[in-house]
């Protein structure tokens, strides 16, 4: 005689193999749906910011405006991750109000962790790896007091565009580590972390190709790029090595929802352990 009880045995079995089935196909995109918009969102919107910094730095836009037109492109470039998210996203049928969705727990981390990155991780750059700002047109500055030699500041453009970039970098890298993860190849407890560390030291490198650009030469450069491309993007791996593996897991599993609280815990954490890895990095190697 069956019991009462079996069919929902037989569906909760039936879920469990479902789940598992999920998690052994090699995907791109996480199973939390509200996570899996935000993603495709974030990577619509990287070729649109890096086209208007390209257009920017085009036409010469950078040689032309003061204080506030910086500002403007600043904002121009991370205001959209905020505003078009909450305009043409509807969560409610997913029973999320718009604090609990992936696209603004995102941001809010980024938001944390790249406010670190210049806050601290800046003054490494000018005192370890010779990275120079040059814009005296700017008088609207922030950065640690206690931290660095001082002989240069971080404008506050800097933590507006760092979001965009960082949103980008750390979207990518999620989605290709996750394919990686639910592949059929053997990512184990070894191979995981060396495939964060390639991962990171690719964008590190990447952005730091980028911004050698001779349009800009005049603002922003470094002393020795050679060894900037070498050793420096190594450097700055760490940040990525500090937090991808944390970014990774906000809100990956299908019905996961970060409080606001662990979210912001989260990115202090990965803000900490940066600055422990740089700060190691550059006692063990010293300045190039």
């Amino acid at each position: 005689m069956t019991s009462p009880a079996a069919p929902a045995d037989h569906e909760a079995s039936v879920t469990r193999a479902g789940a598992a089935a999920d998690r052994a196909t090699p995907r791109w995109f996480s199973e939390n749906p509200s996570k899996a918009w935000g993603e495709k969102f974030f990577l619509i919107y990287s070729p649109i910011w890096m086209a208007v910094i390209l257009l920017v730095i085009g036409v010469g836009i950078t040689d032309r405006v003061g204080e506030w037109g910086f500002l403007a492109v600043g904002l121009a470039v991370a205001v959209p991750l905020v505003v078009v998210p909450a305009v043409i996203r509807d969560e409610a049928s997913l029973g999320r109000s718009w604090y609990q969705t992936y696209w603004f727990k995102a941001n809010l981390y980024i938001a944390i962790f790249s406010f670190a990155a210049n806050y601290f991780g800046s003054e490494y750059f000018f005192d370890v790896l010779g990275m120079v700002y040059d814009y005296p047109m700017i008088e609207l500055n922030f950065d640690a007091t206690l931290v660095g030699s001082g002989e240069q500041r971080v404008p506050v453009l800097m933590y507006l565009l760092t979001q965009a970039y960082f949103i980008t970098y750390h979207t990518t890298a999620i989605i290709v580590l996750r394919r990686l993860r639910t592949s059929r190849l053997p990512v184990g407890t070894l191979l995981w972390p060396v495939l964060v560390v390639v991962v990171a030291y690719f964008w590190a490198w990447m952005e730091t190709r980028a911004m050698a650009n001779p349009m800009i030469a005049s603002q922003f450069y470094y002393k020795d790029m050679a060894l900037m491309l070498t050793y420096g993007s190594l450097f700055y791996s760490l940040y990525f090595i500090a937090s991808f593996p944390i970014f990774y897991n906000l809100d990956e599993k299908r019905d996961t929802n970060w409080s606001l609280t662990i979210t912001a815990g989260a990115a202090c954490t990965a803000g900490l352990i940066m600055l422990f890895l740089l700060d190691f990095a550059a006692a063990i190697f010293g300045p190039i």
